[in-house]
């Protein structure tokens, strides 16, 4: 199976879509502690790097997202799709 690369400039999210650049996990603890890979929790925060044009509403016109580019924000660890 072939591995693609995209480029955050040739994807647009369609729809109420977002487009996160995941944070890096957290390599310390708070305490000094270096945390191995195993240990390491699936980040939780990432920035918003592109964001859809907003749900149709019935009336044809577009709802905005509340959310705009360079926004950073908090999300599931099991949501979205990587």
């Amino acid at each position: 199976m072939a591995a693609v690369s995209l480029s955050v400039s040739t994807v647009k999210p369609l729809g109420e879509r977002v487009f996160i650049k995941v944070s890096a996990a957290e390599e310390k603890t708070a305490g000094g502690l270096y945390l191995p890979d195993n240990a390491k929790e699936k980040p939780q925060v990432g920035e918003v790097v592109q964001v859809g044009p907003g749900k149709r509403n019935e009336d044809g016109t577009r709802q905005e997202l509340e959310v705009k580019v360079g926004d950073k924000v908090l999300y599931s660890k099991y949501a979205g799709t990587d």
